[in-house]
């Protein structure tokens, strides 16, 4: 059984952004990134059901410029067989990451796509959905606990107010939670090894796609500081408070 799993170059999550000057973005200019923390626990989960003896080979993809060489090679420091860079220079959509990837898993014949819930820079939390509807694919989000046996995958996925548990047949599309895994130490002989191995180059403008932006980003700006909080002396305050100035009574 062959894994696809997608990764992406996002800013390291512990390094605050800020918006560019003239507010047409954020700016990353010399920041360092990493694989998107999601992305990184789907390839973790990948990396077991091989030791576990349930899938036989791992590919990682990653869309962009070369700048995605580095989350490729560490893919293949964590473990995976193969690297595969989609190399595209311009920002993609959701839609259009989903239908790339979607061409992607059908030449390699992939039973499961993982990859993370969503991507730490936009937190659409859409791309997995949207993938699994082009491919015709069942699909389960938010997947915290995976099992997978005789031609199917047993899922506990998180849902508001508590989990569910899910059986699809295979292919399907699986996306991981932070609470799927915990992802291995990469050591540092590892990535040195992984500088030597090979990534496969795939032409995004061959594939013939409409990827075509459907949005326009307009202005982007920090939050507003949040206010101080007020102390009350009673609940009759309290509720007046609650009542005349919050609105929620």
């Amino acid at each position: 059984m062959k894994l696809l799993v997608a990764v992406k170059r996002v800013v390291d999550h512990r390094i605050r952004v800020e918006p560019t000057a003239d507010g047409s973005g954020v700016e990353t200019e010399g920041l360092k990134t990493a694989m998107n923390p999601f992305d990184e626990n789907a390839l973790e989960e990948a990396l077991r059901l091989k030791e576990a003896g349930v899938a036989s080979e791992i590919v990682a993809v990653s869309i962009g410029t070369d700048a995605v060489h580095d989350v490729l090679r560490h893919a293949l420091a964590m473990g995976a067989d193969r690297v595969i860079h989609a190399r595209h220079d311009a920002a993609l959509e959701q839609r259009g990451v989903a239908r790339v990837l979607r061409e992607v898993a059908l030449r390699e014949a992939a039973q499961i796509v993982l990859l993370g819930k969503q991507a730490i820079d936009d937190d659409a939390g859409q791309t997995g959905q949207m993938l699994a509807a082009v491919l015709g694919w069942p699909q389960a989000s938010f997947v915290s606990e995976l099992t997978v046996a005789d031609g199917r995958a047993r899922v506990v996925r998180e849902v508001e107010g508590g989990t569910e548990v899910r059986s699809l047949q295979l292919p399907a599309v699986l996306t991981a939670d932070l609470r799927l895994n915990t992802p291995r130490f990469v050591r540092l002989p590892n990535l040195m090894q992984a500088r030597k191995k090979p990534i496969e180059t795939l032409d995004v403008a061959a594939l013939g796609l409409d990827l075509a932006p459907r949005q326009r980003t307009l202005r982007v700006v920090e939050p507003p500081a949040r206010k101080a909080g007020v102390r009350v002396k009673s609940i009759a305050e309290l509720v007046d408070r609650l009542k005349n100035e919050a609105g929620v009574l």
